[in-house]
């Protein structure tokens, strides 16, 4: 069985981690040497700056589903966020397609809950 490559991400504070990815389409993508001697790939964005990227999709959705004629009071979406060597984050997908799993949540009126006239 092949080992998949290594791409090392960095938190914006300079803590680094290991990912396991697919083999880069780009050839731009650096390499570094791991102390073990493992060559691995290097990422060039934190990893704070690859999820901003996907970021403004999210907040556009929630706020799509919050101005409905009767806003729910919970409004959760759910995706799969893959990181990649040369791209960052991006949306994941299953076959061709990005899924999305939305939530909306009323809650019953209080006011009238349980009271008769």
């Amino acid at each position: 069985m092949t080992e998949r490559p290594l791409a090392q991400f960095t938190l914006s504070d300079g803590t680094t981690f290991l990912v396991e990815v697919e083999e880069p389409e780009s050839s731009a993508v650096g390499r570094v040497a791991l102390p073990s001697g493992r060559q691995v790939l290097q990422v060039q964005q934190t990893l704070e700056e690859a999820l901003d990227k996907i970021k403004p999709i999210a907040s556009k959705i929630i706020t799509k589903f919050r101005s409905l004629n009767e806003p729910a009071d919970e409004v959760e979406v759910k995706f799969g966020v893959k990181l990649t060597a040369d791209a960052g984050a991006i949306f994941a997908s299953v076959g061709s397609e990005v899924t999305y799993e939305i939530t909306l949540k009323w809650a019953r009126d209080k006011a009238t809950n349980g009271q008769s006239s």
